[in-house]
């Protein structure tokens, strides 16, 4: 589970424990409600659970959710079995439409955040153009590429180093992809390597400096923030280039 982030995790348990939870606050009313009308009450967990969560967290909550009004909402009570052909085909369905619903939901979910990611990524490219060609120094540039990368990658810290390369730390390279040592680092399912990562400024085909990102623990930025990243530093490095050598080189 570590591997999910909290958001996610948080949805599990409450697919796990949310349909159980409503199950049991519906006992009192099943012998006065259709058990079609108990079984559309519990799809509202499962939307719930998908909306806020994943397609596992929504598939799961589905699973869960038949298997609670079975137990606990049609005849014989307390009992994995079903007596009646009618309750049959309700907890069947109960359990197709959950998982469809969940998929539905977890798209739209997907897809509004891909939406306010994309346009929150335009915004910080198009501002950080327009300082570069409005700033008196490159190092407003390289100031203000600091603060975005922190906020983009979530970092806990961020900071230049003009100069020649020393060491060899892990790097963010150009297409996304972070590599330690020689060997790729699967950032989607490890999180940052727990040490100080390079992303190199070039402008003008010359290397300038590199940013130095400290990452805060189990952290996982998408692709397309680490490439944002890379954007931002190039423009910083565009800049220095512009400006000429600096003098802290």
């Amino acid at each position: 589970m570590a591997r999910y982030p909290l958001r996610d995790r948080i949805a599990l348990a409450a697919a796990l424990a949310g349909p159980l939870l409503v199950a049991l606050v519906l006992v009192p009313f099943r012998g006065g409600v259709s058990s079609t009308n108990l079984a559309l009450i519990l799809v509202v967990v499962i939307v719930a659970v998908a909306a806020a969560g994943s397609r596992l967290a929504g598939a799961l909550a589905a699973l869960s959710t038949a298997v609670w009004f079975d137990f606990f909402l049609t005849r014989p009570y307390q009992s994995f079995t079903i007596g009646r052909g009618g309750d049959i085909a309700t907890a069947a369905l109960l359990l197709a439409v959950g998982l469809a619903v969940s998929q539905l939901a977890a798209h739209a979910r997907k897809l509004e955040v891909l939406v306010v990611t994309d346009a929150d990524y335009l915004v910080r490219v198009h501002d950080t153009a327009q300082l570069a060609q409005s700033a008196s120094s490159a190092d407003a540039v390289v100031d203000h590429v600091k603060q975005q990368l922190t906020d983009l990658l979530q970092l806990q810290q961020c900071r230049f180093e003009y100069g020649s390369l020393l060491g060899h730390p892990a790097r963010l390279e150009q297409d996304g992809s972070v590599t330690v040592g020689r060997k790729r680092w699967d950032v989607d399912q490890l999180g940052w390597p727990q040490e100080e990562i390079e992303l190199r400024a070039s402008g003008g085909g010359r290397f300038q400096g590199r940013f130095m990102l400290n990452p805060a623990p189990d952290t996982r930025p998408a692709l397309q923030a680490r490439l944002v990243a890379v954007t931002l530093a190039d423009q910083a490095g565009a800049a220095l280039d512009t400006a000429g050598p600096s003098p802290q080189q």
